[in-house]
């Protein structure tokens, strides 16, 4: 693509190499200048030319301009199309900006476990002093009449050194006060939008200072409390929790000082106290003073000065020197906070970093597979099938273990015999864990060239493609490593090798493959959705599940963003408020959001089984909840037939339409024995298929399952497991 560059003379640039692309543009590098990027909109219009224009000419002061850091990244020219017959247009497609590097999505740093991983050294006065510099960055649009509108985690990124740089800027509100024109920023974050202005149309108004006061206030509040919303907390009401687009409305502040909220702070939360009495003070002027008048929330000056006589105020824990904390608390409340999470150091001494310590996960994954098999305990049929039912897992990702169950039934062991079989199976089937540590894995996993000519890149990226594709994870993880350290932009390698650490268990090494892509590309769809899923994984061994849930939410949200026909991102947003609904206090209210997330897979995508088994399994979870059983039953058996007519080779669907089968059969008592010869028709598919497949998780429930409605026919487990021996030793 050719454009004409204005400023400051006419250059013609040629833009070949795309850096990302988003729903209403794409980014390009700039061959002549490593430092600025081109953003071209895919349909420019008049009113983008007009808002350019205005914000060129009026820029906003860059509060570090002393320190040779850009703290907005504001248009620096403008792209004019290039007509090639007959010279070059006027009309305006985009413009150049400064391009950033080396910083990260400010959630990094408030989010405890990232902030380990990615930058550890990163204490509490590096976190004060993000504050500060997001504060001054805010004073300094506002200084000019800006408005950022969509104040948001993912509009701003930080340094290590705690620089901090607002982004996408032309997406915020410019007034145009000569023409007497507001180009108004029409999409918001309810996390971060002020009482005012919750279930409003953004398009259809213009947004205040006191708006992005309210959103500052949130992000402020969120770095120097562990990334704890505001208005987060344990509902204390008999009915299901409220959003928090409710509880922001109704000016529910959890931490009120002036009124009783139905809420208590969360137990992983830190406490209150933990703020400078001057912030403190703020945090109530803005959520309770402000919520019915807006012009009592604190201003983005006002919010610099208090952080500066925080961060002056800090004195340096005598244990842990990496503990800083303000001198009006007695004790150190972060050694406090380390207890309370089970040796989890928020900020990790320099000792335990040197000893990769603060990278070991609090709960060390185990396979689940090599468990001693345990002898099943006394049910009835409901209790074994409610039983299948949670052992039952999204099949994108390996399974989960159970939360409540402590035995898991294998017929197997009850049986006493081919063990021995049964471990040659395990072993077959069974991928060695790697270590946590990312630069580990790398040092373990590269390997020479085979040959004596250097293989390039495409070389790289096609062994590792090849490996993948054969399942050979840990070759895939060495081939796609060579291929970035040749092309470290490349955001498709890092999301392959993220994919290939995923199957290998490795869901850390995952996650940091998949930032590392939406660094180079905030709008790589695959990341955000692969990253979910990480997410959603790690929430097992986390000590804070609730936050690698909404984490994954929050990534599948912003690949909506992206593009809102992404069906996959329907799929696994579900499939994790399915999971959420088991446990949280508004169950059917997160339960029929799943399944309205797999209705809108299914809308965009109605060849998607995947979609179908899902809702057809969430619809059997919820009968367990609402008492329905006949009409929900009724809609997950039609679901898992229409999954089964899209593709007859899946075992899960065949398993869970056995189970379900069989529950009709026993507690509706319609056609019982018809239907309890269908399910275990079913159940013996399912057996088949996985034995096929070396589905090994599938195989066992199956038989299990079948075990336990015919009892007296447990040669069928002998001579499958025979079977399994036989596929071992080949």
């Amino acid at each position: 693509m050719q454009v004409l560059r204005c400023l400051p003379k006419q250059e013609i640039i040629n833009l070949s190499v795309s850096l990302g692309r988003g729903g209403e543009a794409c980014i390009y590098a700039v061959p002549s200048d490593s430092d600025l990027v081109a953003k071209i909109y895919h349909k420019p219009t008049v009113a983008h030319a007009y808002k350019l224009h205005t914000m060129l000419a009026n820029p906003p002061e860059n509060p570090t301009a002393s320190l040779g850091h850009i703290s907005i990244a504001w248009p620096q020219d403008l792209l004019l199309a290039a007509d090639v017959g007959n010279g070059y247009g006027d009309r305006i497609i985009g413009f150049l900006m400064p391009r950033i590097r080396g910083m990260r999505p400010i959630i990094d740093f408030y989010n405890p476990r990232t902030r380990r991983e990615h930058c550890p050294l990163f204490n509490y006065q590096y976190l004060l002093r993000t504050a500060r510099n997001l504060a001054a960055a805010f004073a300094a649009l506002h200084n000019s009449g800006y408005c950022v509108g969509d104040v948001n985690e993912s509009n701003i990124l930080v340094s290590d050194t705690a620089l901090v740089t607002l982004v996408d800027t032309d997406s915020f509100q410019v007034r145009d006060v000569e023409n007497n024109v507001v180009y108004r920023c029409p999409v918001g974050k309810p996390e971060f939008t002020p009482p005012e202005l919750q279930n409003k149309i953004f398009a259809q108004h213009d947004r205040q200072i006191t708006h992005d006061l309210f959103g500052l206030a949130v992000l402020i509040f969120q770095l120097l409390m562990e990334g704890t919303h505001p208005f987060s907390g344990i509902f204390q009401g008999s009915a299901e929790p409220p959003p928090y687009e409710a509880r922001i409305a109704a000016g529910h502040f959890t931490y009120s000082q002036k009124q009783q909220v139905p809420y208590l702070p969360t137990p992983i939360a830190p406490a209150w106290e933990i703020l400078h009495p001057r912030l403190q003070e703020l945090f109530v002027r803005c959520f309770e003073d402000g919520h019915n008048d807006p012009e009592l929330r604190p201003s983005a000056q006002s919010w610099l000065s208090a952080i500066a006589e925080a961060e002056d105020s800090l004195i340096t824990c005598t244990i842990n020197p990496q503990h800083r904390y303000n001198n009006h608390l007695h004790t150190c409340p972060w050694c406090q906070r380390a207890l309370r999470l089970g040796g989890r150091d928020p900020f990790p001494s320099h000792q335990a970093i040197e000893n990769r310590e603060h990278l070991k996960p609090r709960i060390k994954p185990k396979r689940r597979y090599n468990q001693p098999p345990g002898l099943p305990q006394p049910a009835t049929p409901l209790q074994r099938f409610n039983y299948w039912q949670q052992a039952t897992s999204p099949t994108y990702a390996p399974q989960k273990r159970f939360r409540k169950a402590k035995v898991y039934p294998v017929v197997l062991g009850l049986l006493g015999f081919g063990i021995l079989g049964y471990l040659d199976v395990m072993i077959k089937f069974t991928r060695p864990y790697v270590s946590q540590n990312t630069y580990t894995q790398q040092s373990l996993m590269s390997r020479a060239p085979v040959n004596n000519d250097t293989p390039t890149f495409a070389d790289y990226y096609k062994q590792g493609h090849a490996a993948y594709q054969t399942k050979n994870y840990e070759q895939a993880v060495a081939d796609f490593s060579e291929a970035i350290k040749q092309q470290p932009t490349y955001v498709k390698a890092f999301v392959n090798r993220g994919n290939a650490r995923y199957n290998l268990k490795d869901y850390e090494g995952a996650l940091v493959d998949y930032s590392e892509a939406l660094q180079i590309n905030p709008h790589e769809v695959k990341a955000l959705v692969n990253r979910g899923n990480a997410h959603y994984m790690l929430a097992e061994y986390s000590n804070d599940p609730d936050t690698e849930y909404k984490q994954a939410i929050a990534d599948y949200n912003q690949a909506l963003q992206v593009n809102k026909n992404e069906a996959e991102a329907y799929i696994r947003r579900g499939i994790v408020y399915s999971e959420i609904a088991k446990y949280s206090a508004q169950t059917l209210k997160d339960f029929k959001q799943a399944i309205a997330d797999f209705t809108r897979a299914i809308a965009l995508n109605s060849s998607k089984a995947e979609a179908y088994f899902q809702r057809a399994s969430t619809r059997y979870q919820m009968a367990q909840y609402s008492g329905d059983f006949n009409q929900e039953y009724q809609r997950a058996l039609s679901d898992f037939d229409q999954a089964l007519l899209l593709n007859n080779k899946l075992a899960k669907v065949y398993l869970k339409r056995g189970m379900l089968r069989y529950e009709l059969a026993q507690y509706l008592g319609s056609g019982s024995n018809q239907s309890q010869a269908k399910a275990i028709e079913d159940l013996h598919t399912a057996a088949k298929l996985s034995l096929e497949q070396a589905d090994t998780e599938n195989y066992q429930q199956a038989l299990s399952s079948i075990c336990i409605i015919e009892e007296n026919k447990c040669n069928f487990l002998l001579q499958r497991s025979s079977i399994w021996e036989n596929v071992g030793k080949n």
